[in-house]
């Protein structure tokens, strides 16, 4: 009996730790990256429009494919559906690893989105079902959710030791004995569950997210590139988006249930998500460029000044749930969104010679706003529509934060290479690049400002 109980407890604890490592895995891939940016693009022979896909390939299958997670599980079963997950993203960060063109890279980056929108929202049923305790399952989860912050911190950090010691392939190499490592306690720590009753998954929805956006994200960051014409995809992503929203009107399952944005406070919040990845999520992608490519450091040095941001936003994350005892939710989100539309704005006046007491205060402030909205915007989402939709307003949420993220990399990139272009004629690289990176915060801090007014008006019940 003893040793039954003790081999039931190293198993949760195993899933648990298999759980854990998945989503760190999935999230470490949003940040490691990011600094690695200039020296891809030199190592590649690549311009900004492929640096723009580098992080968009992985962000667009991420988002895109997200919704479907749930249904795939209920119908294979979590377990099989989670360790697919993580077999095709250790598989895609070899792929990565040994590319030796920008299109192999971008294959790659591209597995790896699809394995995240596996692992990401594949771990919460899975550590549901092995904690029905309420007390435990939140602790559980509240732990799973510090590794998925822990992740956006180390990223960074990590990228640029490793870029330092070895080179760029090993940022993708680091993947390899971690999702190894996943697999095996996942194997034997999860426990198969199937709820084939719940499990509609909708094909043409799917097919039609990923053609729309990806059409909308090719368009969009061919505008700045100026190589290919861009109005062919644009109309492409159009219509393939009224298809979309037609089909999913009519489907008895929706991958994306239209009826839920009749509720005027989700449909608000939800755009606010979309903005959130847009405006703040994509920052690091101009963070990253602004201090290798501006200020000229190294990446192991930019590594260590882009911390501010993440680790703000992880110890005000950590502080939320007491803060939101004594202020209503209404009033952090919308907190959160002014403080990042202001902070964005004054990015915008950063320059090659910016101190860096400037720049990371800068960086700090906008951790601070991230750490106020993320968490706001998320229980508002929830709260908006009820609990019984709880999970999949979730869900919703999280996909338009990263199609936000993709969105903001392609268009506000677009912006940054059409004013560079523009003021090379008259100006050095470095000024150029800078006065590109300011446009690209300039309208990323309008659209925080944009979204943060109507948030005043939400309900006050819902805080």
């Amino acid at each position: 009996m003893n040793w039954s109980i003790s081999m039931q407890r190293y198993r949760r604890a195993a899933l648990v730790a298999a759980a854990y490592l998945g989503t760190f895995l999935a999230s470490l891939d949003i940040s490691i990256v990011n600094v690695a940016l200039p020296t891809l693009q030199t190592a590649l022979a690549t311009d900004m429009a492929g640096l723009q896909w580098v992080i968009n390939a992985y962000a667009l299958c991420l988002s895109a494919c997200m919704l479907s997670a749930g249904p795939l599980g209920d119908r294979h079963g979590h377990k099989r559906i989670w360790l697919l997950g993580v077999a095709l993203f250790t598989a895609g960060s070899l792929l990565c690893a040994l590319a030796a063109s920008l299109p192999l890279l971008l294959a790659g980056r591209a597995v790896q989105g699809v394995a995240g929108a596996l692992l990401i929202p594949g771990a919460m049923p899975i550590l549901s079902h092995a904690f029905p305790d309420p007390r435990e399952r939140a602790h559980v989860i509240g732990g799973w959710s510090a590794f998925s912050a822990l992740a956006l911190i180390l990223g960074p950090l990590l990228g640029g030791m490793l870029l330092e010691a070895t080179g760029w392939q090993s940022i993708f190499l680091i993947n390899l004995p971690l999702g190894l490592l996943a697999m095996l306690l996942g194997a034997w720590g999860i426990t198969e569950r199937h709820y084939r009753e719940q499990a509609a998954l909708d094909r043409t929805g799917q097919v039609l997210s990923i053609a729309w956006l990806g059409a909308l994200t090719y368009g969009l960051t061919a505008l700045g590139s100026g190589s290919t014409p861009a109005w062919p995809p644009l109309v492409f992503a159009l219509l393939a988006f009224i298809v979309f929203l037609a089909v999913e009107a009519r489907a008895p399952r929706p991958l994306l249930p239209l009826r839920m944005f009749r509720e005027r406070s989700f449909a608000l919040v939800n755009l606010a998500s979309l903005v959130l990845g847009f405006a703040c999520y994509s920052s690091l992608f101009f963070f990253s460029l602004y201090l290798q490519q501006i200020q000229g450091w190294a990446a192991g040095a930019s590594g260590w000044r882009m911390l501010p941001q993440f680790a703000a936003m992880g110890i005000v994350s950590l502080g939320f749930g007491r803060l939101s005892r004594h202020v209503p939710l209404r009033r952090l989100m919308l907190g959160g969104y002014m403080l990042a539309g202001l902070v964005l704005l004054a990015t915008a006046t950063l320059a090659p010679r910016t101190p860096y007491a400037i720049v990371g205060t800068l960086f700090g402030l906008l951790g601070v706003a991230m750490g106020l909205a993320v968490p706001a915007t998320g229980l508002l989402a929830m709260a908006s529509v009820g609990s019984e939709r709880g999970a999949m307003a979730s869900a919703i949420m999280n996909a338009l934060r990263q199609a936000g993220m993709t969105l903001g990399v392609a268009v506000l990139g677009s912006v940054m290479s059409l004013r560079t272009n523009a003021m090379l004629e008259r100006s050095g690289q470095v000024a150029a690049l800078a006065a590109g990176f300011q446009l690209a915060m300039l309208l990323a801090g309008l659209a925080c400002l944009a979204v943060a007014l109507p948030l005043y008006w939400l309900p006050a019940r819902q805080s």
